[in-house]
């Protein structure tokens, strides 16, 4: 029973353990991607839970939905083989890969710009500098 309980964390714990808010934690349960055991009106969380989180914060770092991560949770519950979760994840994967190289691209651009217009301030700084000296 001791192993059982040191395998459970209260949300705080979590929270700590997991470098987010309780309010966070919270937030995700409210939206489904987390459903902890309740001792009273304790949330107790366990090692699926605490799965579950990491795998929303990477996903959330990756840049992906909550929509999408929990379209992902679902399936690793309703597929043993997690095939279906693979393809998904592979689908969602490659779309994300292509929105950021688009937005590289885009920056990339934009940069060119900026560099282009930095160099023109700088020359005509120069040009005015130097008209100002000879009169």
């Amino acid at each position: 029973m001791t192993s059982m309980m040191n395998d459970m964390l209260t949300i705080t714990e979590l929270a700590r353990e997991s470098g987010v808010t309780a309010r966070a934690i919270r937030f995700y349960e409210s939206k489904g991607l987390l459903t902890p055991r309740r001792a009273g009106t304790t949330r107790i969380y366990t090692y699926r839970e605490r799965g579950r989180l990491q795998l929303i914060l990477r996903g959330k770092r990756l840049g992906f939905s909550l929509t999408d991560i929990g379209e992902y949770l679902d399936l690793y519950d309703a597929d043993p083989t997690r095939h279906d979760q693979i393809l998904l994840l592979l689908d969602k994967v490659n779309n994300r890969i292509r929105e950021l190289e688009s937005q590289k691209a885009d920056l990339n651009e934009t940069l060119k710009e900026l560099v282009s217009v930095r160099e023109q301030a700088l020359t005509t700084i120069q040009d005015v500098s130097v008209q100002a000296a000879h009169a």
